[in-house]
């Protein structure tokens, strides 16, 4: 098997677990009998992107470590990264619809109202700072070759660093001892990952 072949297992392999795992954690939480509604549902969505998520990182460091281009990924990057931008539109999505369905109104006052404690409002704030970073990047292509762009890139990172935080302050699912432990986990390898690929960068940057 070529190294192409066995990154391209390797990738869809982790997207495989890390969702079933976030399906897994949120069914044991939310499907316990009670009624499915829009609050119940959408936490899932986020739990989902940020796995997914994770998974870019540590398939570029599996893809570094094989010594091969981010092009033998291809199809991987492009459909992952299309169910992520999807599942980060439609957790916020979900339940603003929802809330101002049940006469909270909109964003900011909606979200100050129903989640009301100082830690509960940074994390709904860290939230929406990360879908915005996040949305910025989908303009990769048209700006890339700007020297102001590695900013979107380091930015994604703290994007990522906040939505750690977000998920750990609200996330019922967090709160299951082994799922948080996986979550600590994602957040950990997630570091190394990024330390990986910059360090490689850097050296494959020297030698040219």
């Amino acid at each position: 098997m070529n190294k192409a072949k066995q990154l391209q297992i390797i990738s869809w392999g982790l997207v495989v677990v890390v969702v079933a795992m976030a399906v897994a954690v949120w069914w044991s939480e939310r499907m316990n009998g009670g009624k499915l509604t829009v609050y119940s549902f959408f936490p899932l969505l986020g739990i989902a992107a940020f796995s997914i998520m994770w998974t870019h990182y540590i398939s570029g460091s599996v893809r570094r470590k094989l010594g091969i281009e981010a092009k033998e990924n291809k199809m991987y990057l492009t459909y992952s990264s299309l169910v992520v931008l999807a599942l980060i539109l439609l957790h916020p999505g979900l339940l603003i619809y929802q809330l101002n369905r049940d006469g909270f109104g909109l964003p900011p006052k909606s979200y100050l109202t129903v989640y009301a404690e100082p830690a509960m409002k940074l994390a709904i704030g860290f939230g929406t700072i990360s879908l915005l970073i996040f949305l910025a990047f989908e303009f990769k292509k048209k700006f890339e070759k700007k020297s102001w762009w590695k900013f979107v890139e380091y930015a994604q990172l703290v994007a990522m660093g906040l939505i750690f935080y977000h998920g750990l302050t609200l996330g019922r699912e967090l709160s299951v001892p082994w799922y948080r432990a996986v979550w600590f986990f994602y957040g950990i390898s997630f570091v190394a990952a990024v330390i990986y690929n910059y360090w490689y960068d850097s050296s494959i940057k020297k030698r040219g």
